[in-house]
């Protein structure tokens, strides 16, 4: 589960009892005792013949006496809709949880956290008061604060405390849901601010340190190093998040994460949990995105994607094996908007994008993450993997407020033997409703062996195998001879099209 990091205002505390906190006795000895015991054989060992040269740490401590005081707590406040008559009220049954509208601003933000709603006693649906917390930063000694942008979804009253007690009414200059960044302004002059750097320059194993409020607890410190860069996270597909181990929690949304210089290269925005709490997996957005949205928010109070207009999904060692790549890289193509950039451009269903502007697409996230960053109307070249050939495509990006960039998901294949399909031609309205022309596509009656461990189904439509369309059976016989260990199967499923990975042996 991907947790968004903001916190209620409440928190209850698990005390621990005094007795075991004090328990002494045999088998327990003291950190001082452990110490020497652990040092004891490690002097008696031979000295090796090179000693490795001394690395020292970062100094935590001066870097949090130095831009602490320019990381700020939020809160916000706001209104909510409920209801607690599920049980006689269809409407309410379609609610989310606890009886929580899913166009309601806080939805999420509950879904999450399961926070407990007051108990209406039946007189159906009224709204109430709801706050949450956050962290932030300043940027500006005018008053320009960066934060996350659910820290502030839905708040119709902000206010931002500062280190030394002091409290501002702020106002939200503009949010961007698609990076989850917000710029806020408060009517102050000649505050502390952190110095930015650039995320490019880490490297994994990198040290660094976050500063937020987790469950409420103002201006906590924790450390840890870069555990990957450039990570895609489902639905945040615009963002190449910088994943560290640094242990933030629910509240520290918002707050920055430092290098071992003491410059801010990220926002901490969401952890990866199966409680709901800190597992070692935590997720900062670049802070090259944060100041991108900013600039644009401040200038024109709105902010724009760039849009290329394709659906794309993982290229696997099947994949790679089924279009005679070289390795499994890229960005493969499932689908191409009518009309759109790419449709423009030439982009063709079962195209691998291997390079946009000259940089390489490793994992299929780096495509909507790089054009996600640009400005509707710049030009792109793509390098681009067809029929076993690269080929070079350029392309005008559009804008991503026409329509949103989709990644699309497949399964990994398992199995061995034939394919496995029971195809028949396609009806007319069974082309219509599946989206194709008359004639093209087929459909699967029913799927076993190899194709239905890679997630095939019987009612699905079998578009293409290895990019190359199918009209009949004869086309799939032909492509079945030509195939090697595996094959891509591009598929139709409820109005979404997708290629399923299949090996055959």
């Amino acid at each position: 589960m991907n947790t968004l990091l903001t916190t209620p205002r409440r928190l209850v505390l698990a005390l621990v009892a005094a007795g075991a906190l004090g328990a002494t006795g045999a088998g327990l000895i003291t950190a001082h005792e452990a110490r020497a015991q652990l040092v004891q054989p490690v002097a008696a060992a031979a000295a090796p013949a090179t000693a490795p040269a001394a690395v020292s740490l970062p100094d935590f401590s001066a870097i949090t006496a130095r831009y602490g005081p320019a990381v700020v707590n939020i809160s916000v406040s706001g209104m909510r809709k409920v209801s607690d008559d599920g049980a006689n009220n269809p409407t309410a049954r379609q609610r989310g949880p606890q009886g929580i509208d899913p166009d309601d601003p806080f939805y999420e933000f509950f879904r999450r956290f399961g926070i407990p709603m007051p108990d209406m006693g039946g007189q159906g649906q009224r709204s109430v008061p709801v706050r949450g917390e956050g962290s932030g930063f300043i940027i500006d000694p005018n008053g320009i604060v960066l934060t996350n942008a659910h820290v502030v979804k839905g708040a119709t009253d902000v206010t931002v405390k500062l280190t030394d007690r002091r409290e501002f009414r702020a106002k939200v200059l503009g949010a961007d849901p698609k990076t989850d960044v917000a710029v806020l302004k408060i009517d102050a002059r000649n505050l502390p601010t952190v110095k930015l750097g650039n995320s490019e320059d880490l490297k994994v194993g990198d040290w660094v340190l976050a500063i937020g409020s987790p469950f409420g607890f103002e201006n906590s410190v924790t450390v840890g190093v870069v555990s990957a860069k450039g990570r895609s996270l489902p639905d945040d597909s615009y963002v190449p998040f910088i994943q560290t181990d640094a242990a933030v929690n629910p509240g520290n949304s918002g707050g920055p994460l430092f290098n071992a210089r003491g410059e801010v290269v990220g926002i901490n925005s969401q952890i990866y949990s199966r409680s709901g709490g800190f597992q070692g997996l935590s997720f900062s957005i670049p802070i090259e995105v944060a100041t991108r949205v900013e600039q644009q928010i401040v200038a024109t109070g709105r902010v724009e994607h760039a849009r290329l207009g394709v659906a794309v999904q993982e290229v696997n060692q099947t994949f790679a094996d089924s279009f005679k790549l070289p390795r499994p890289a890229g960005a493969l193509v499932a689908n191409v908007d009518a009309g759109g950039p790419a449709d423009k451009a030439g982009l063709k269903v079962g195209d691998v994008i291997l390079k946009i502007n000259g940089r390489p697409i490793v994992a299929s996230g780096d495509l909507p993450a790089f054009v996600g960053q640009q400005a509707p109307g710049d030009k792109v070249q793509m390098e681009v993997w067809r029929q076993g050939r690269a080929e070079t495509l350029a392309a005008t990006l559009g804008n991503a407020d026409d329509k949103a960039a989709k990644v699309a998901r497949g399964d990994e294949a398992v199995g061995k033997g034939q394919l496995g399909l029971t195809l028949r031609p396609l009806q007319p309205d069974e082309a219509r409703a599946a989206g194709v022309e008359n004639g093209q596509g087929l459909l699967i009656e029913d799927a076993r062996g190899p194709a239905a461990m890679a997630g095939v189904q019987g009612g699905d439509v079998l578009l293409a195998i290895n990019g190359m369309p199918v009209k009949g059976v004869e086309q799939v016989r032909a492509a079945m001879a030509h195939a090697g260990k595996s094959v891509a199967l591009l598929i139709e499923r409820d109005g979404d099209k997708i290629f399923v990975p299949v090996r055959l042996g």
